[in-house]
């Protein structure tokens, strides 16, 4: 057989699925059963998987989606998936729980230009008619079969968000490359002593950037040699290498890695990573110098102390994190290599 036909037949039997049409009511059932019986394999659920991002969606876009339904507008197919025989969402999170959202009463629809009379209404001012066909409306769903392996999984929910403006990088990576080494980056990730010490603005909070910025730790101070300033490439091969050789082993190595990282910080840098005492975020291009700065020299010196650091707050230190072309390998190792060279040479 032709090579090119063969490869493509091989990975046609990576996926195995069905059409299924689900109304309104029943896929808000399901979901609200995975919201009371999280803890339970036994019910019937349609659940959110830890990979996926957070509820991000705003009131003007979950008003929209629900007029389209109200007016017939044709709606995307869901992605299901079937582990351990309860529904697991690929791709359609966000508008199965603005479904749920609009069902119990909770969502107000705001900026309707179609149904501009609904605009401050609620499922309840719906006539009871109304309410039983927005209920009894099928939509349709794929779901993937037992037979569909994990990687396939992770790999459909990867195309469907790659290119997507909806999810920034770490989101898809983060449902791209689900698995024991990413349970370990979000744990980083919510340490008590790395949040204090590194503030996430909320604007940006919800979008997978303290997994990302933890990632970008590790991969920066483990890899740099083969950073070629594709910041998306490069995290995207650490993931894939760290995936394939993680184990308990590693986990310790890396966990004391970073814990002697923020130890230090908090030591030595008055506001952490922060710019000042009363700052709410911290610029991810200051989290990466001082976090890879600090790490590498203490690889060069273990029993590294230092009197002063003033020197964060200096124009030098300000010029080396400006943020335009923040992501060029020379202005990367640039401000990595200033944090590491002060604190080595006093």
């Amino acid at each position: 057989m032709d090579p090119i036909e063969s490869q493509i037949e091989e990975q046609i039997k990576s996926y195995d699925y069905d059409t299924l049409e689900y109304p309104i009511d029943v896929i808000i059932k399901k979901y609200a059963n995975s919201l009371a019986n999280e803890d339970e394999e036994d019910v019937s659920t349609i659940y959110v998987p830890d990979y996926q991002r957070e509820y991000v969606w705003k009131p003007d876009r979950k008003s929209k989606f629900i007029e389209s339904i109200l007016i017939g507008v044709p709606i995307p197919y869901f992605f299901l998936a079937d582990v351990n025989g309860r529904l697991e969402i690929v791709d359609g999170s966000q508008r199965i729980r603005t479904l749920h959202e609009f069902a119990s009463g909770e969502l107000i629809l705001c900026n309707l230009t179609k149904l501009s009379l609904m605009n401050g209404k609620q499922f309840n001012d719906l006539s009871a008619t109304r309410k039983r066909r927005f209920l009894n409306k099928s939509l349709k769903a794929i779901l993937l079969s037992e037979k569909t392996d994990t990687q396939a999984r992770f790999d459909l929910f990867e195309r469907i968000n790659t290119g997507s403006d909806e999810l920034r990088p770490a989101e898809v990576r983060k449902g791209a490359f689900n698995g024991p080494f990413y349970d370990f980056i979000k744990e980083c990730s919510e340490d008590v002593l790395f949040k204090k010490l590194c503030p996430i603005g909320d604007k940006v909070g919800i979008r997978a950037e303290g997994t990302e910025r933890v990632l970008r730790f590790f991969a920066y101070s483990d890899s740099l040699e083969r950073y070629n300033g594709d910041v998306k490439g490069f995290l995207d091969v650490y993931s894939k290498k760290m995936i394939a050789s993680f184990s308990a082993r590693e986990k310790v190595k890396l966990k004391k890695k970073f814990d002697k990282m923020l130890n230090f910080v908090d030591e030595h840098f008055e506001n952490g990573f922060k710019k000042g005492e009363t700052s709410k975020s911290t610029p991810r291009v200051r989290f990466e110098a001082i976090s890879v700065g600090v790490s590498n020299a203490l690889l060069e010196n273990p029993k590294l102390n230092v009197k002063n650091t003033k020197w964060i707050d200096s124009d030098d230190f300000i010029k080396v994190t400006r943020t335009d072309a923040a992501n060029n390998k020379s202005n990367l190792l640039g401000r990595i290599n200033f944090v590491k060279n002060r604190l080595l040479n006093g």
